[in-house]
C-alpha cells in the first residue's frame, strides 16, 4: 500500500515520483528511482487529490490503467502496472471537467466504482464514533488511558459543523487529550463550544457550552 498526494508534489516531480527515472534523466538523476506505481506491486496506490493531477501527466496515466504498462523518465522498457489503483478528491470532478482541468477519458477510465463520502456535518452519530476513536488511538500513543466524553462534550461534537472535516476533528481531540486532568473530557477540553449551534440551529455567541 502506497499514497500520493498530487497536489503536494510540485508538478516537474510528480512525474518522476509516480513512474520513476533513469540515471541520467534529468540533471540529478544520479540514480534509477522507481517510482510508486512499480513500488506499490501487486498491492494498492491510492492517488490523493488526483483531480489536481497536470493535464501533461494525464494521458501517461491513462495509459498505465488500460494497458497496464508505462516507462520511467527517460526510459525505454515497458514495465508492467500491477497494482489496483484508488484516486481520490476533496474538490469537484464536475469542475474540474468542465473548466478542462481533467480528461473526459481519465475520469471515465477511474470512474468504475464511485464512493461519495460525506462531510462530517452530514454524518450524525458518526461523528462520536470517529471521535472515540481518535480519543483511543492518540491515547494509545501518548500512552495513557483513553477518557470518556461528558454528556455536554458529546452534545457539542454532535452540534459542531466540522468545517474542517477529519483533520480538525483530530486535531481538536488530540488538544482535549493534552489538556483533560479529569476523568472525563468536558465541552471546554474540545475548544469548540463557543462555535456550536443552538437546537434550532442559529451560532450560540454566548462562549459557553451548550
Amino acid at each position: 500500500f502506497v499514497a500520493v498526494n498530487c497536489a503536494a508534489i510540485p508538478a516537474n516531480l510528480l512525474e518522476s515520483e509516480l513512474f520513476g527515472h533513469e540515471r541520467g534523466a534529468f540533471t540529478d538523476a544520479r540514480a534509477r528511482k522507481r517510482g510508486l506505481l512499480e513500488l506499490a506491486g501487486k498491492g494498492t496506490l491510492v492517488l490523493d487529490e488526483i483531480s489536481e493531477l497536470p493535464l501533461n501527466l494525464q494521458p501517461k496515466l491513462l495509459r498505465a490503467l488500460e494497458e497496464r504498462l508505462f516507462r520511467r523518465v527517460g526510459g525505454t522498457d515497458e514495465i508492467e502496472a500491477q497494482c489496483r489503483v484508488i484516486a481520490a478528491s476533496n474538490g469537484s470532478f464536475e469542475d474540474a471537467l468542465s473548466e478542462g482541468r481533467f480528461r473526459e477519458d481519465l475520469f471515465y477510465r477511474l470512474n468504475v466504482l464511485r464512493i461519495n463520502v460525506p462531510p462530517l456535518r452530514e454524518r450524525g452519530e458518526d461523528r462520536v464514533i470517529l471521535a472515540r476513536y481518535f480519543i483511543e488511538q492518540i491515547s494509545h500513543e501518548m500512552g495513557i488511558a483513553s477518557k470518556p466524553f461528558s454528556p455536554e462534550a458529546t452534545d457539542v461534537l454532535k452540534l459542531h459543523d466540522w468545517p474542517g472535516n477529519i483533520r480538525e476533528m483530530k486535531n481538536v481531540i488530540q488538544r482535549a487529550v493534552v489538556l483533560c486532568d479529569g476523568p472525563e473530557i468536558e465541552a471546554t477540553h474540545l475548544s469548540i463550544f463557543e462555535r456550536s449551534r443552538n437546537a434550532d440551529g442559529r451560532r450560540n455567541d454566548s462562549g459557553n457550552a451548550i
